[in-house]
This record gives structure tokens, sequence and C-alpha cells, in this order.
């Protein structure tokens, strides 16, 4: 990134900026069509205090993270990021550093106590972004069992 990129962030609230951010997220979440993307952001939203916040580089979204708070006996109070994606023609730019870095801040401000986030087995490139870039350690693992066919 040089000092002419145009960085902006903005949390996604209405509909069409949801929208807006699918092309980005579904390069993360392939399983999902535009339709079941908004379906579940939105209840997401109502429901679990799930938040999206999209980085914009001139006025393109380059990168976007999704995040709530929880309460856990095994965390305490601290925040989960559910989601986090670049577009794949924007990695290494350092986006996925800058959105961390906004979650890790407003938890701070909101009194959380950390940020934990799961991902995937195969994903190497990204734990080492996590553990080396970020300062996260590796703590558990995450078991999933499906309950339909």
């Amino acid at each position: 990134m040089d000092e002419h990129t145009e960085i902006t962030m903005k949390e996604l609230n209405s509909n069409e900026e949801i929208l807006n951010g699918f092309a980005v997220m579904k390069q993360l979440r392939t399983h999902l069509n535009e339709t079941k993307y908004l379906e579940l952001v939105r209840e997401a939203r109502e429901k679990d205090m799930y938040r999206m916040v999209a980085l914009y580089e001139h006025n393109q979204i380059a990168a976007v993270v999704g995040f709530k708070p929880m309460i856990t006996l095994y965390y305490g109070r601290f925040v989960w990021v559910c989601d986090l994606v670049t577009d794949e023609s924007k990695r290494s730019n350092g986006f996925g550093e800058i959105l961390l870095t906004y979650v890790h801040d407003w938890a701070r401000e909101n009194d959380y106590e950390s940020v934990a986030l799961s991902s995937g087995l195969q994903r190497e490139d990204a734990h080492r972004f996590y553990e080396e870039k970020m300062d996260y350690n590796r703590v558990s693992y995450v078991f999933k069992k499906p309950l339909k066919e």
C-alpha cells in the first residue's frame, strides 16, 4: 500500500451495503449464495449482535470482517471474529491487519477482554498471519458435527 492509496472503513448496515460486501465475502464463504448470505447476516445482526465492517480502497470493497461480542466461561467477555477476508487481488497489502486492529480497538473500547477466531486447518498462510503478524496464540481445536445429511 503506498501513500496515495485511499483507505476508508465503514460498517455495513443496510441491505444494499451488506450485499455490496458479498463479492468479497463469497471468496471465503463459497457455499453461500447472495440470498442466503443476506438472510444470515440480517439474522445474525438481529439476534447475535453481529457486525460487518468493510475496508474500501478507492471506494471499492477490498476486505471485510464480521464479528460479534460473546461471553463464555472459557474466554469470559470476548469478541469472536466470524469472517475475515481480503479480495484475492488485494491480498498482502495489510488490509487484514487493519481490519483486525479495528476489531481489537472496538473490543477494548467496549470492555471485552480478548479477541478469538477459528481458521480452517488447510489455511496455513492465514495461521502464519494470525500467529506471526497479529500475535495470536493457538489455544484449541474447533470441532463440528453436522446435524443434517
